[in-house]
């Protein structure tokens, strides 16, 4: 395995430890994953969280809508990487996402969503520098 592939595994470890971090609701594992500041960019209002904070006063703001929508059980899987590279200290990892949650006791899959990541190596580790959530087709 090449440097540069080895690399690109270790970066998409940190996005699959990010999505199992968010399917457990586990905050600290979350923002653990991110380097800071960070940036979040995502479909929910008001749309992008940046700064030292940002993963923490975004899943903030995540549970917050979902208790006005009556929304929660939130969880997301994803696919093979669509597009994942790693230079330097610098990595870009595009996967497919499903989401899955329930509005009201009603569960809810929202498919065809694409969960993109720029990544820092700080260290020895990989971090998340920024990530954006692009709506697949409407939850049914």
């Amino acid at each position: 395995m090449s440097v540069a592939s080895t690399s690109s595994e270790d970066a998409r470890a940190t996005v699959r430890r990010y999505i199992e971090a968010f399917n457990q609701g586990d905050v600290d594992a979350m923002a653990a994953c991110f380097d800071a500041p960070a940036t979040i960019l995502d479909g929910m209002a008001p749309h992008v969280w940046h700064g030292p904070s940002a993963p923490r006063d975004w899943y903030r703001d995540v549970l917050a809508e979902g208790e006005h929508a009556g929304a929660g059980d939130y969880r997301v899987s994803i696919g093979a990487p669509l597009h994942a590279e790693a230079t330097g200290d610098a990595a870009y990892v595009v996967v497919p996402a499903t989401m899955t949650f329930s509005v009201r006791g009603q569960q809810m899959t929202q498919t065809g969503a694409v969960f993109t990541t720029a990544l820092r190596k700080v260290g020895a580790d990989w971090r998340i520098a920024a990530w954006a959530w692009a709506k697949g087709r409407p939850a049914q």
